[in-house]
């Protein structure tokens, strides 16, 4: 559950008077640890928002947004589940949505978690499938 704001408060929210219910924190937690991208690519989107472009192929390697270089689709596809989960959303510039993504409230909860211990922690076997099953059995957007 979120908790409401003071209206003074509202233009800025504070991550402090946020409160996500701890099934929407696991479920948040496992995706970005199941994830292909790395620590730094998340504290980069804590300051700016980063391009598809710079995330895929080798520049995602160069940068150490990602081990191994990945196609445009696959990190495309990667960044999706986590914005459906509530980690990251895209960017909006004046003409509409860009290639840029950047974290949310809950991302940058997490983030600024592992951050402090400069690691994302390991999933288990069990987060990989319970992560698997998530992505396959999520109603469509349209049912929501």
């Amino acid at each position: 559950m979120t908790a409401i704001q003071p209206p003074d408060r509202a233009a800025t929210p504070d991550q402090s008077a946020l409160r996500y219910p701890l099934s929407t924190l696991k479920r948040a937690r496992r995706a970005v640890a199941c994830s292909p991208f790395l620590l730094p690519l998340f504290a980069t989107m804590r300051q700016e928002g980063v391009s598809l472009r710079a995330i895929a192929g080798s520049s995602g390697v160069q940068q150490r947004y990602t081990r191994r270089p990945l196609a445009e689709l696959a990190a495309e596809d990667a960044l999706l589940w986590l914005i459906d989960v509530g980690v990251l959303r895209r960017e909006v510039d004046g003409q509409g949505l860009t290639d840029s993504f950047r974290l949310t409230p809950l991302g940058r909860i997490l983030v600024d978690q592992w951050v402090e211990r400069n690691w994302i922690p390991a999933p288990t076997l069990g987060d990989r499938l319970a992560n698997l099953l998530s992505r396959w059995f999520r109603p469509p957007a349209w049912l929501q």
